[in-house]
């Protein structure tokens, strides 16, 4: 969407309404491809896996009571995660993405959807190319109804027909839209457990960078983060959700797409204006070796043993 719609990333292109579901519709098709590729020809002597690691926010209805912003909700998760895993586990995009781009295209006049179709043929090709499902996740937004008309400059995010909002007492520790919701995590989770067959799970990414330099290397808002979110998968492990693994993201301050080195996710501070980048452990490195060293949440008496 960022590379393809708003031209925000690279290759920089703002193919409005169109550009995004087109790019999209090529990675779950290749996706394919490759699955299919390894199981034909390797998976017998490697005994290997393959999957797809798909980032999805968590989107919650204002009022859980409202049929309208619980509708819009399942839209948000629907056109984020179920927009390439709906096509993965089940063979096609969700009927809520169709239904909704395709009477929008209609709406402008155009002959066909602006959402591209699969053949019969590559939704079978398509549907179980995935031996694990890799989830990135950082955030989560209350959602709610908002029609948009359809004279405006087509986009997928008008597409939706939604609006997202924040809790000001959700704590923002890093950029402007990363607010540090623990409880989203568990519940997209469930949702996946429930919507995909529980598939096995790897998280692949979840982190938190800093609004401002953190000099002292006291991230300790850092680590309230990855208490919390560790804490859910913890909870959602108990619910019978099949989480394997997890990953911060992440080990080093590092690249951040159009963000460059601005933005730092890392456990280690790097000094990039040293030209032999000197690397230093936030109080979070330590925080986190303890949780792996334990596989857990440690009991302090336990640690110092």
């Amino acid at each position: 969407e960022k590379g393809y719609e708003t031209g925000e990333h690279a290759p920089g292109l703002k193919l409005g309404g169109c550009g995004a579901y087109k790019a999209a519709h090529h990675i779950i098709k290749t996706h394919a491809k490759v699955w299919h590729s390894y199981n034909n020809t390797w998976r017998s002597e490697q005994q290997g896996m393959v999957g797809i690691s798909l980032t999805s926010g968590w989107g919650e209805p204002v009022d859980p009571h409202s049929q309208t912003d619980r509708d819009a909700a399942e839209r948000y998760i629907q056109f984020h995660l179920g927009w390439f895993a709906n096509p993965i586990y089940k063979g096609d995009y969700p009927e809520v993405m169709k239904n909704y781009v395709g009477r929008k295209s209609a709406q402008q006049g155009l002959g066909t959807s602006r959402l591209p179709t699969f053949s019969v043929q590559e939704k079978t090709y398509i549907k179980g190319t995935s031996d694990f499902l890799g989830i990135g996740h950082f955030t989560t937004r209350y959602v709610l109804q908002k029609s948009f008309p359809f004279l405006q400059v087509s986009s997928y995010h008008t597409d939706r027909d939604l609006a997202e909002l924040v809790d000001p007492k959700w704590p923002a520790p890093g950029p402007k839209w990363l607010y540090s919701v623990p409880w989203g995590f568990r519940r997209l989770l469930n949702f996946i457990k429930t919507q995909y067959g529980n598939p096995l799970i790897y998280v692949t990414e979840n982190g938190v960078s800093e609004k401002v330099q953190c000099t002292q290397l006291c991230d300790e808002w850092r680590i309230e983060y990855l208490k919390g979110y560790i804490n859910e998968i913890l909870k959602a492990l108990n619910d019978g959700v099949n989480v394997k693994g997890y990953t911060a993201w992440s080990l080093l301050d590092k690249f951040e797409w159009n963000k460059g080195f601005s933005e730092r996710f890392g456990f280690y501070h790097i000094d990039f204006k040293n030209k032999n980048k000197p690397r230093y452990p936030k109080a979070s490195a330590d925080y986190y070796k303890k949780i792996i060293s334990a596989n857990g949440f440690p009991n302090s008496r336990q640690v110092m043993t």
